[in-house]
Formats: structure tokens, C-alpha cells, sequence
């Protein structure tokens, strides 16, 4: 019997692409692991109105961790226009499958690394090492949102807000109303995992990413929450910055910056920005940590246009790979492909074409793996 029991979610695109790669280097690397393969994405939306079906929710409850590729997303009502003419009258309505996911199993923490690798033609500049915490749960992303906005709700804010006194003559179907909900719980979890992963790895700061002058209670919540939790850590010092100006003292100092923390929004933000830095998303990994469950994805998106013709960088993903080995325990596993990763960037022999050459994704990976 396998010690570990792995569920591979292919979904879209280029997933299916990059779950292969990624599937080169775990045989490779001889992790102990039954693969069981699930069902996500658009076609399963378009042909069954769910991209989340619930046997992947069962499938995923009978494993210990995951591994995703990449997933497909449109606005409503073009995701509407895609469905199964039988289905389109059923009220059906699209919602983030990823998203579900990181709510349905708890995955509270979004981890993103971002480390510019010697002899990346790609690196803003060498030796960037930021990693990105992001609250995976709530913020803007909580999914509660209104359009139109029922009658008694604006009713309710018209009492009890002064400043939505400006949209009392506008009619309920001409405004949209997204929430951004924050708990204490939640910032309390994500501040304290990144202070953790600082003290653990040795990073002197911890930056907290927010606009609290604009978004006063929600983003005064977390700010009081930062300061509180700091006092634990004396030997890590606690910045504080606004998300518009953390963009630009990324660009100009990005080796003053290790560990960032945000909630969801900000977070998907800076996370994509630190990728950039250290070559593109095709080098930027991502787990999704919960209490009893983890999820491990590049942070790139389904780029349906290279769809099976192995074209994009697998990087990211076999990164991913990396992380689930460090969440599953077993440190030698992950190092070895680290390294092995490390030594075919600065090599420079096998590049995909975001790295200026004309390997293939499989060429890649194969690459990786013969180097562990």
C-alpha cells in the first residue's frame, strides 16, 4: 500500500500539460504515492453545469493532498452562453471552482514564493526571496456580492450608513455591491503562519500589505491584528505598507522585502507582481494550506490558446511539486528537486520560449528529472 494518496486535478488548458510535466519528475524523484485523477474545469461546466462536480469532493476527502494544473474562468454571463442548451434554464449560476475548493476543504493560507534563480534570463534582479502569504478565505473574494441589490438591503444601508445617502435615488438594478468581509479568526491565522514561516526560514521582517486609510474598518482589523501578533516575534521586525506603494518599492528595492502578508485581493495582487520579478509566472508556485487539507497550483492560468501543444514553461508547477513534498514531510524529496531545478536554469542548455528558447514543456521536465 502507498504511503501517500495524491489526487491530480489536470482541469484546463495548459493544466493538462503541466500536470504531465509534473508527473515526469514525481515518478522520478520516487515519491510513494497512489495518483488518483479528478474531474474539474469549463468542459465540466459547459456539460454539466457544475466545474466543481461533487465526486471530486469525494475523491479529494479520500486523499491526503492535491495537486492541481490550471482552470478556466469567465464573467457570468459569458460563462451562461457556454452551457449545454438543456441547462441554460436551470439557474444555474458559474462560481470559482478554485475558490470553492479553498472554502469547501478550509484552505485558509495561500502561500506564493518567489525567488529569482542564478542564471534566469528572466530575474529583475538576483537574489530576490519574497514569499507571499495571502488569506485564502475572505476579504473581497468572500463570493457575497449583490446585483441587483435587494430593495430591504438598501433600505438597510440607507439607514444605516450615512454615505449611501449619494445612491438613494438610484435605482436597485443600477448597482452592484461586492463585500468585503474580514474576521478576526481568519487575519489572526494567516498573520500567525507568516510570522511563523519568518522565524522558521530566518527572515527579519514580516510586511503587512493594506490600505487603511481608505479601508478603515476592514483594513484596521488586520493592521490591529499585525501590531498584536508582532509583540510575540521580537526578533522580527513588523513593516507596514499601502498595496499602491508596496508596488513601487518592489520595483525599486525588492531585496528589502521577504515575507508579505495581505488578505485576498491584495494578496492575488503583489503575488503576481513578486512572480514577475523573478522571471513570470511560469517560475511562480502556490499551496493552499488548511488544517487537515492542502492544494498545491502554479499561480498561472489555463492559457487555453497553448493548449496541448507543450509550449509553456512547467516550472511553476514542478515548484508545486516541490511544496507538496515539503507539506507531506518529506525535506530530502523537495531538495532534491530544487536543486535539481536550480541546476538546469543556470545551465541554460534547456529553456522554454518565455526563457528565450524552443524546449518543450516535457523537454523541460525531462531535463529536471534527469538531474535528480
Amino acid at each position: 500500500m502507498a504511503k501517500y494518496r495524491v489526487a491530480l486535478l489536470p482541469g484546463d488548458g495548459i493544466g493538462k500539460d503541466v500536470m504531465e510535466a509534473a508527473k515526469i519528475v514525481l515518478d522520478a524523484v520516487g515519491l510513494d504515492a497512489d495518483y488518483q485523477e479528478g474531474d474539474i474545469g469549463w468542459e465540466f461546466w459547459k456539460n454539466e453545469g457544475d466545474p466543481l462536480p461533487a465526486r471530486t469532493i469525494a475523491l479529494l476527502k479520500e486523499t491526503d493532498v492535491c495537486l492541481l494544473g490550471a482552470i478556466t474562468s469567465k464573467p457570468i454571463e459569458e460563462a451562461k452562453l457556454e452551457l449545454k442548451p438543456q441547462l441554460k434554464n436551470e439557474g444555474t449560476s458559474y462560481y470559482s471552482p478554485i475558490i470553492r475548493l479553498r472554502q469547501e476543504f478550509k484552505l485558509h493560507t495561500n502561500i506564493r514564493p518567489c525567488k529569482s534563480y542564478k542564471g534566469n534570463p528572466l530575474n529583475y534582479k538576483e537574489g530576490i526571496d519574497i514569499v507571499v502569504f495571502r488569506e485564502n478565505t475572505e476579504g473581497l473574494y468572500s463570493g457575497v456580492e449583490f446585483y441587483p441589490i435587494p430593495r430591504n438591503l438598501k433600505e438597510w444601508l440607507l439607514q444605516n450608513h450615512p454615505r449611501m445617502k449619494r445612491f438613494e435615488i438610484t435605482p436597485e438594478d443600477e448597482i452592484a455591491i461586492s463585500m468585503r468581509i474580514m474576521t478576526k479568526k481568519a487575519c489572526n491565522t494567516i498573520l500567525t503562519q507568516a510570522f511563523e514561516y519568518a522565524k522558521k526560514k530566518n527572515y527579519k521582517t514580516v510586511t503587512i500589505v493594506e490600505k487603511p486609510n481608505v479601508l478603515r474598518e476592514t483594513g484596521g482589523l488586520i493592521l490591529r491584528e499585525a501590531r498584536t501578533i508582532a509583540k510575540n516575534y521580537p526578533q522580527i521586525r513588523l513593516l507596514e505598507n499601502n498595496i499602491d506603494a508596496i508596488c513601487m518599492w518592489l520595483l525599486k528595492n525588492p531585496l528589502d522585502y521577504s515575507v508579505l502578508v495581505a488578505e485576498n485581493l491584495f494578496g492575488d495582487i503583489i503575488s503576481d507582481l513578486c512572480a514577475q520579478l523573478v522571471g513570470g509566472l511560469g517560475f511562480a508556485p502556490s499551496g493552499n494550506i488548511g488544517n487537515d487539507y492542502a492544494l498545491f497550483e502554479p499561480t498561472h492560468g489555463s492559457a487555453p490558446k497553448y493548449a496541448g501543444q507543450y509550449k509553456v514553461n512547467p516550472i511553476a508547477m514542478i515548484l508545486s511539486v516541490k511544496m507538496l513534498l515539503d507539506y507531506l514531510d518529506e525535506p530530502d524529496l523537495s531538495q532534491r528537486i530544487e536543486h535539481a531545478v536550480e541546476r538546469v536554469i543556470m545551465e541554460g542548455h534547456v529553456r522554454t520560449y518565455d526563457m528565450g528558447g524552443n524546449s518543450s514543456t516535457l523537454e523541460m521536465s525531462h531535463a529536471i528529472a534527469n538531474r535528480l
